[in-house]
Formats: structure tokens, sequence, C-alpha cells
């Protein structure tokens, strides 16, 4: 029969009784993407049938996608609480929490999917950044392409057209960067923007072209800026407790199902979707700019250098010495990672 193995283990944490997952355990596995997305169907299910299969059945997936099983901001605290078993989100959508994590969106510091995936797994296997997540176990991390900014009705060309406008904004560091551009950021969940834009609460978003082609933003915005500013990152995370639960040989299974192989994975999978995203918009005659070296360009520059520094300076005004050193290990991991 199956169980559920959150309840079984706050029912033994009750009763006073350990237990260790046996046959037809279920995982619940929570995250924002559409059901019919290629993230779910490239990424969930496929590490769920991996994992079903190493175990010969003895472990279970069962997905919620959407949000049905925990709201995005509060998907991390599912996890450690057992409201899910594995979560996956993003650490901006808990503003301060992963303070450290969140340099490898500052701008310059990935290209693309494959290589941001590769810096942060590389990061947090490292140790720079794992003290972060020290209250659930890490299955693996990644990240998203570039992300970029897309308008609904104002052509964006530099820093100074973003005056006045309602930018959804993906993290309080990207946040930041947007109202030193003279934009007002608006904190929503991926899943609220098309009705949000669609209700004219917003003029816009920055997102990358995943997100643009997975949310169909596309059908929305009609012009699309593309500066690299920042970069999503993005963890798959198990409850701490129900991990510890599993057999040795059940551990292994996860074990296996973890790690740089599925942040490589996923970073794949996102950067063929940025490709797709970014020819969706194209055959919709949308107007496409492209800015590939802010850092160097005169204007973008000043506010994405002043936006990295002051949030590295925040860091360490914080306590958190090791800030300017994980974002150089950033930095130096590019190399090693380029696709």
């Amino acid at each position: 029969m199956k169980k559920n193995l959150s309840r079984c283990l706050l029912a033994a944490a009750i009763t006073g009784l350990s237990i260790t997952a046996t046959a037809d355990t279920t995982l619940r596995l929570a995250h924002l993407w559409p059901a019919t997305s290629a993230v779910q169907k490239e990424i969930f299910e496929t590490w769920a049938q991996s994992v079903q299969e190493a175990s010969a059945g003895e472990l279970q997936v069962e997905i919620y996608p959407s949000q049905t099983l925990s709201k995005s901001n509060k998907a991390y605290d599912a996890v450690v609480s057992g409201i899910a078993d594995i979560s996956v989100t993003l650490q901006g959508y808990t503003a301060g929490r992963f303070p450290l994590s969140e340099i490898v969106q500052l701008p310059g510091v990935a290209r693309d999917a494959p290589q941001g995936a590769c810096i942060l797994q590389s990061l947090y296997d490292n140790g720079a950044i794992a003290q972060e997540y020290s209250d659930t176990h890490v299955l693996f991390m990644f990240t998203t392409g570039p992300g970029y900014l897309h308008t609904r009705d104002t052509d964006i060309q530099s820093p100074k057209d973003l005056e006045g406008l309602r930018i959804r904004r993906p993290s309080e560091v990207a946040g930041e960067m947007l109202s030193s551009m003279g934009a007002q950021p608006v904190g929503m969940p991926a899943p609220e923007i098309y009705s949000a834009m669609q209700r004219g609460v917003v003029d816009g978003l920055s997102f990358p072209w995943e997100a643009m082609k997975v949310f169909r933003i596309n059908e929305l915005a009609n012009y699309h800026m593309q500066v690299p500013y920042y970069t999503g990152i993005i963890m798959a995370t198990m409850n701490k407790g129900v991990y510890q639960s599993l057999s040795p040989e059940m551990k292994t299974v996860i074990d296996n199902n973890s790690g740089m192989k599925w942040a490589m994975t996923a970073g794949n999978v996102f950067n063929r979707l940025d490709e797709e995203g970014r020819q969706e918009a194209i055959d919709l005659g949308h107007t496409i700019r492209v800015m590939d070296d802010p850092l160097n360009d005169a204007q973008w520059s000043i506010p994405l250098r002043e936006g990295t520094q002051n949030y590295l300076n925040t860091l360490q005004q914080r306590g958190l010495e090791t800030a300017q050193d994980v974002y150089q290990s950033a930095l130096d991991l590019r190399q090693k990672c380029a696709s």
C-alpha cells in the first residue's frame, strides 16, 4: 500500500518511533512551470522516470506543477516543513535567503543556461554556497539563460527608456538594478505575469527567452531589448528528513540522480528553449534589439556595474565577508564551464 512519506515521518515523530522508507514510497515534487511545458516533460518527468526505474519502482514521484502544492515564494519553506518532499523554485523568490547564491545572477557571470548551471552547481559542490541550504538536501541546481527586457508598447533602446515603466522583476537584486534605471519594479511569480500584463498591471517584464515561450508572454510583448542583465538561478531540493529516512540503496538512487549531471541536463533544456522562445518572437514579427556586451556599453554599463558592486557591498555589510571571493570564483568558473 502506498504511503505518503512526509505524513509517515510526522506520525513517527509524534509517536516517538523511527521510520525507514520501504517499498512504494511516494515523493511529492512541487514546481511552478505549467504541466504541459517542456520544462516539466524534459526535466522533471525525465528525472522522476530515472528515479523510478533505478529504484525498481520502490520510489515513485508525484509531480505538482503550476504552484498547485505550494506557492513559489513559499516553495523552499514547503520542502523544509515537509509540505512537499521535493521543491524546484528560483532562489530569487525568497528575498535575502540565498544571498551568496544570488551572486550568480549578476550581469556578466553566465553567458547561457548551461554555463550558468555549471557555475552554480560548482559553487555548491565546492562549498562556497552550500551553507545556505543546510536545512534541506540539495539535489541539483541550474539556471535560466540571460534575462532580457520585454515590453508591450515601449521600444527600449537605452536605460532612460525604462523611466516610469512598471516592470516585473525576477528578484530583489534585479529589481534594484531596474530601479536605478528609473523603472518601477513589481514583484510576482512567473505564472501570474500573463494576466498582469494583459490587464495592464505591468508594462513589461524581465525574462529569459525560455520563459517568454513557456509562459506565453510572447503573445503580449511586442518589443524586446536583449540586454543580459541577470540570470535566474534555480534549485531542486529535498526534505532532509525524507532523504535520511531512505534505505542506503534508495539514498544511492537519489544520489545518482543529483549533482552536475542533472544540472547540465536542465541547463541544456533551458538553452534550447531560449532559442525557441527567441525564434517565436521573430516569427511573430516583433522588434528585437540586441546589446550583447552591456558591461562595456557607455550607457548600460553604468547601472549594471554600479548595481553589481552595490550588491556585493551590501553582502559584506551584512557580515558575509566571502561575497567578493564567491563573485570572483563565479567569474573564474566561466572558462571551465564554457559550453
